[in-house]
């Protein structure tokens, strides 16, 4: 059984910490794992949402562009609004209107 002393106790429980070997840097080490993993999916979603796609200033524009695309032979494309950048893209999807 262990002292009632507070010192005694404290050392203790420090000796007891240092015998894990140092598990707070493993826990931290897997935050950070966690957090880089989150923004690299995040910045994924980003790149497939809106960065590799054309993006129109205006909705005309963005329309006029799929009337051309319409008149070389895709057809069904619509246009929306990002939600990311504020810009027009296309899509062929008609869930996005």
């Amino acid at each position: 059984m262990g002292s009632r002393k507070r010192s005694a106790r404290a050392k203790e429980r420090a000796r007891f910490l240092s015998g894990l070997g140092g598990m707070d840097d493993v826990f931290a080490e897997e935050e950070a794992h966690q957090r880089k993993a989150e923004d690299e999916k995040e910045e994924a979603r980003l790149m497939k949402a809106c960065l590799s796609k054309q993006r129109y200033a205006t909705r005309q524009e963005a329309e006029e562009t799929a009337a051309l695309c319409a008149q070389h032979g895709t057809h069904g494309l619509a246009v929306y609004r990002c939600s990311h950048c504020g810009g027009w893209h296309l899509t062929s999807h008609p869930w996005k209107d």
